[in-house]
């Protein structure tokens, strides 16, 4: 079940609040838990019910593993071999289901066999639910589970349908606390008002902006698929569509999970942080996924050594870890060497940042200049990123990249052409001679005009450098509030200073037209990128 369809916007979501919030009124309150677990079962396997036996199993083997581990002698052979069966089990499960036919695959290429494992299903969120439990036994086993959970409380934890498909990732410590807060079972007005805000953002990004440009993306991608040579701007379009397509699609399933959480009076992590106003890759990292950047530093990367062991280990440590992210993401070799990149940015970032300035740039170091360089440079890079993370293959991320990087020419407008330019190997044959982006309208099929195109990129990039996020613009994190900055700071703090959500009329209305607006645009379904995750 999606949270951008009308089952679950007008049936699923108002019976199972209304169901909690009336067995919690009666003092129910375990029983309230109860259905929420039972709901969140129903949501998940709406899509493919036998998945429901890999989630259950999945839950039921861990929690045991878990206790056992909670009440072994610290240290001991028996604990660590339990902790060693639970890790080795659960990376088994997910390297079955995500794995296997992409091992099979190179193995046949590699070696001229011919394994064939079948069709295998993904079970949706594995990935997601899977880590979590994991977080758990390495807790267990190090003492850090101060409290027996029960396993109805377990369960939910794992379960909890807002996050279960694609975040973010949970930590057991920051959620089951909550379900024994009493307050959780009755209806918080003020709660319910900023959930139901966070969701409608949410979804407009979803339906409004991120399906907007997928169109664009999708198509561009498939034009090289095709054999067709894009020029720059064609190559950059696609791009930009792309990082904007996976930004809006991915933060809004996170805004629509936090916002659902609200309903129900949990509080989310936020997994966003303006990621494209990072200017270094090491910021961007803190504000990327940032549930999934937090798990890899503290059950990857520092139990690896961290940076404990010098410069050297350090950086083998860091290429480990987002290496890793990169196969977390998906089996291909795409996704390997998209984690390699990120690997070897941050390196580069590190060490640039443990040099002595020069002279030059010494002399450069105006903020204005010093901070849009340094936003440019790590967009650019971000850029280049997911042009091989979204590519099909390698063969079409370097056609990609080498039309981005000019190698198969510019083309401007007749109105551009002269003889000198022409002399220089520019070709005058439209903005987008290669590229033919179709939409469908009231079931005709219209292609969209280059200025449409370059305006609606413009708006969004707008949006997502210069305009406060979700959680500034709620104040759903105060920490985060605080982190205003960049080239737009005194923008920044002028536009939440004035369009500060409030419970107010006016923010009714506000959330009640993005709500229609996307509504309106749902007659066109689509997954959210994460769920293949």
């Amino acid at each position: 079940m999606l949270f951008n369809s009308v089952e679950f916007i007008v049936w699923f979501l108002p019976a199972t609040l209304l169901l909690f919030f009336q067995i919690g009124r009666f003092g129910y309150y375990r029983l309230a838990i109860a259905w929420l677990f039972a709901a969140s079962l129903i949501f998940y396997s709406w899509w493919n019910p036998i998945n429901l036996i890999v989630l259950i199993g999945s839950i039921l083997f861990n929690f045991a593993i878990g206790a056992g581990l909670s009440r072994s002698p610290l240290h001991s052979s028996l604990k660590q071999a339990g902790l060693a069966l639970g890790i080795g089990s659960n990376l088994a499960l997910i390297g079955y289901f995500k794995y296997a036919s992409f091992l099979a695959e190179t193995t046949n290429a590699v070696l001229q066999t011919n394994f064939y494992l079948g069709e295998i299903i993904l079970p949706l969120g594995i990935s997601f639910f899977t880590f979590q439990q994991i977080a758990y036994l390495i807790d267990s086993y190090r003492g850090e589970v101060t409290s027996s959970y029960t396993l109805l409380d377990y369960c939910l934890f794992v379960a909890f349908f807002p996050q279960l498909i694609a975040g973010p990732l949970l930590h057991h410590k920051e959620i089951i606390s909550q379900f024994t807060n009493k307050s959780i079972f009755q209806i918080q007005p003020n709660n319910f008002a900023i959930g139901l805000t966070i969701f409608a953002i949410g979804l407009f990004k979803k339906i409004v902006f991120a399906d907007t440009v997928a169109v664009y993306a999708n198509q561009t991608f498939a034009t090289v698929a095709d054999g067709e040579l894009l020029t720059l701007i064609e190559a950059w379009i696609g791009a930009l569509s792309y990082s904007l397509q996976l930004y809006f699609d991915f933060s809004g399933y996170s805004d629509m999970a936090i916002g659902l959480g609200k309903l129900f009076n949990l509080q989310l992590q936020i997994n966003f942080n303006s990621p494209y106003k990072a200017t270094s890759i090491i910021d961007f990292w803190r504000r990327w996924h940032i549930t999934l950047s937090n798990y890899l530093r503290d059950y990857l990367y520092i139990p690896l050594g961290g940076s404990r062991k010098g410069n050297v280990r350090r950086y083998i440590n860091l290429m480990i870890t987002m290496v890793l992210c990169g196969l977390w993401h998906g089996a291909g070799w795409t996704f390997i060497i998209w984690g390699g990149l990120q690997g070897v940015y941050l390196l580069i970032n590190h060490r640039w940042r443990s040099l002595q300035p020069t002279e030059l740039e010494t002399a450069l170091q105006h903020p204005l200049w010093r901070h849009t360089s340094h936003w440019l440079i790590t967009f650019v890079a971000v850029v280049v990123g997911w042009v091989i993370f979204r590519a099909p293959n390698l063969n079409i991320a370097v056609e990609m990249l080498k039309s981005m990087a000019c190698f198969n020419g510019i083309s401007l407008p007749e109105s551009f052409q002269s003889d000198l330019l022409q002399t220089l190997g520019f070709q005058f044959e439209g903005w987008l001679p290669n590229l033919s982006i179709e939409i469908e309208q009231l079931d005709d099929v219209n292609e969209v005009e280059p200025a449409m195109i370059f305006t609606v990129l413009a708006i969004q990039f707008i949006v997502v450098r210069f305009l406060p996020n979700t959680q500034q613009w709620m104040n759903y994190d105060a920490s985060i509030s605080e982190q205003v900055s960049n080239i737009s700071i005194f923008f920044q703090q002028q536009f939440q200073k004035t369009w500060h959500w409030q419970p107010t009329q006016f923010w009714a209305i506000v959330t009640a037209l993005m709500t229609a607006t996307a509504l309106l645009n749902l007659a066109k379904v689509s997954e959210f990128l994460y769920f293949e995750f």
